[in-house]
């Protein structure tokens, strides 16, 4: 399936149906009187989050969405039927912007959360709303109201717990495809990942959670250089980054540094997110080395970078452990400390 999260697309409610002129004509019911029905609304336009969608590629080939127009009143006071209306589909985690592609419009983060984009023309009145003492029979009926459009652009980000940071070819795929089912594209040049991948990570039955990896970030990719800039909004909603770093190159230090530059320079909350540091392929350094590289990424970041390959598997159950506390202290069940929060407010013996 190929992985689109931009489109924009042309929406527009239904026209009201019209009103109709129509006299009752009975044999011995010499005074019938107007019997016009109304007309039908027009359908609506409606967005809905499902599960089981991760990308857009839906609105690639179809980009203009017509809700139904209202049926057109009868005689006998028959009112018409309401035009049917337009379900858009699309995965958790999707934005709807306005034409600007700056004003969010909407921001479907749960699984069936459902919302109104346009509401339908209003049906037109038939002859029988007209009458009265002045005008027993009137002859005229109101037109449908015409129906709302507008262009709006869907943006998605998507919804993982744990986000993958580093530069092209620092092993993040490897690693997504060591913790969890994901099978991503894997190769030994860069910019190998070309679209975000998913996976989910099976600790036990219980600790589930999903990391979102992302194309690699080269140095300008805040000003548009590279792949990743696209991407790093699906970063955006996590609770937490891993921040891989090649252990086989030569500067562990600088590629930290370009890395926490871009992050900074993107804005949005990514720079002030918890990370996790890792130094990456350590299965191709000997003992020396790894400490003096986990040395220099130390001093470069203030903090002990945990070891880890994902050729190997060494140190990736640790590393996945230090992530899945990071999620769960952002979904409130245990604090800082790493203790189990306590319920309150319920019944206590």
């Amino acid at each position: 399936m190929k992985f689109l999260d931009q489109a924009k697309i042309y929406i527009r409610s239904g026209n009201g149906g019209a009103g109709s002129v129509s006299f009752r004509r009975e044999k011995f019911i010499p005074n019938g009187g107007p019997d016009g029905g109304d007309g039908g609304n027009g359908g609506y336009v409606w967005i809905e989050a499902v599960e089981g969608l991760n990308t857009l590629i839906d609105y690639r080939y179809q980009q203009h969405f017509k809700a139904g127009t209202g049926g057109h009143g009868q005689g006998r006071q028959m009112h018409g039927a309401k035009g049917e209306d337009v379900v858009l589909k699309v995965p958790v985690g999707t934005q709807v912007l306005d034409e600007d592609k700056e004003t969010v419009v909407l921001d479907l983060v749960e699984a069936g959360q459902r919302e109104l984009l346009l509401s339908g023309g209003n049906g037109g009145w038939g002859n029988v709303r007209f009458k009265g003492p002045v005008n027993q029979a009137p002859r005229h009926a109101n037109p449908g109201q015409d129906g709302q459009e507008r262009w709006i652009w869907l943006r998605l980000k998507l919804i993982a717990d744990i986000g993958l940071a580093g530069l092209p070819n620092a092993g993040k795929s490897t690693f997504l495809a060591a913790a969890s089912a994901a099978r991503p594209k894997i190769a030994d040049y860069p910019f190998t990942t070309l679209a975000p991948n998913l996976g989910m990570v099976d600790l036990s039955p219980g600790e589930r959670f999903v990391i979102a990896d992302i194309p690699g970030l080269i140095e300008g990719a805040s000003e548009g250089a590279g792949l990743g800039t696209r991407f790093l909004g699906h970063v955006e909603r996590s609770a937490s980054l891993i921040h891989l770093v090649d252990g086989t190159q030569d500067d562990v230090a600088g590629a930290y540094r370009i890395i926490r530059g871009e992050l900074d320079a993107y804005g949005e909350g990514l720079a002030d997110k918890t990370e996790i540091l890792a130094l990456n392929k350590i299965d191709a350094l000997t003992p020396e080395a790894r400490e003096e590289k986990a040395a220099e990424l130390e001093a470069a970041a203030g903090k002990r970078p945990m070891l880890v390959s994902g050729v190997s598997g060494e140190g990736v159950p640790e590393l996945l452990r230090a992530a899945w506390a990071e999620v769960r202290k952002n979904r409130g069940e245990i604090d800082e400390d790493g203790e189990e929060r306590i319920a309150t407010g319920g019944w206590e013996p």
